[in-house]
């Protein structure tokens, strides 16, 4: 290619240079308002999960709150409210102070 039919090319390349970045400019604006309304979307569905998930956990806490299922065990099942000595406490023995002192004296005693 010579530099005459280079210099003659010089005002098309530069007329593509600009179309193009016309184009690309057009394009990615396009493509920003395409993910804005993605954006969107998703926000709403956001929202619309968070308000059922905040209405579920209150219709749990309605569902099991003690005052319902303390008078669902006594009506449904015949439960009785527990007793100060019905209560079983499961804690180890050797972990209690004052079963380990006991354990010392009896100890002691058979010696």
């Amino acid at each position: 290619m010579s530099k005459e039919n280079f210099r003659q090319l010089k005002p098309f390349f530069s007329i593509l240079l600009v179309i193009f970045t016309l184009f690309s400019i057009v394009f990615l604006q396009m493509e920003e308002r395409r993910m804005g309304y993605v954006v969107l979307k998703l926000t709403r569905q956001h929202k619309k999960v968070q308000e059922e998930k905040r209405t579920k956990e209150i219709s749990l806490a309605k569902i099991t709150r003690p005052q319902l299922l303390d008078h669902m065990a006594q009506q449904k099942f015949t439960l009785k409210k527990i007793q100060a000595n019905q209560i079983i406490h499961l804690t180890d023995v050797e972990d209690i102070p004052v079963a380990k002192a006991a354990d010392k004296k009896i100890a002691k005693k058979d010696l």
